[in-house]
């Protein structure tokens, strides 16, 4: 049960209510499948929607939730004390270069609208997800196309630095909600 304002851990745990996560997010975390096990890093946490969504579907797994951001870290520790209470959630203010990951090996990745992968070079930061992904996991790098001239461009780079990198691509397009993923498998 989702707690409620009226509810004092609303205000101590740094909950928010179920419905203030966006569909674009709930969509995304649903395609991943997440399971119980998992230990997943998540490239630019934000205000912790995601974060919320994983850590409900982990038991013995772990959320590693970065963010250059210091406010998007903040807003992810207050909305997930809980799950950072009880052991399952690390937020660090990092950006993926300088990372040193605290899972020996990670079995998914994820990002959404992190546009890293598509504007610049990220050799470097690519070549540190493969080392970190175990054979049969995933990353998943997610667009909210609300632009869609920028998809064609988007696709064509962080496809071609997934695969540069190791990965084997394939691509998604997702009309409702409006969004497209570049999954690699490693």
């Amino acid at each position: 049960m989702a707690p409620v304002h009226g509810d004092p851990c609303f205000w101590q745990c740094g909950a928010m209510p179920a419905n203030t996560i966006p569909t674009r997010i709930r969509w995304a975390v649903d395609f991943m499948d997440v399971q119980p096990t998992d230990h997943v890093l998540e490239i630019g946490c934000g205000p912790g929607a995601a974060a919320e969504l994983i850590c409900g579907r982990l038991v013995s797994g772990k959320l590693f939730a970065i963010d250059r951001s210091e406010s998007g870290v903040d807003r992810t520790k207050r909305r997930n004390a809980v799950h950072i209470e009880s052991g399952r959630l690390t937020v660090r203010q990092i950006d993926l270069a300088t990372l040193r990951v605290p899972v020996k090996r990670l079995t998914k990745v994820f990002a959404f609208n992190v546009n890293l992968f598509w504007v610049r070079d990220c050799v470097d930061e690519v070549a540190l997800l493969h080392e970190r992904v175990l054979p049969g996991g995933s990353v998943f790098l997610f667009y909210e196309a609300t632009r869609p001239e920028e998809v064609p461009r988007i696709l064509e780079r962080a496809s071609a630095a997934l695969t540069g990198g190791g990965f084997r691509v394939s691509v998604i397009d997702q009309k409702q909600p409006a969004v497209v993923g570049i999954i690699g498998r490693r």
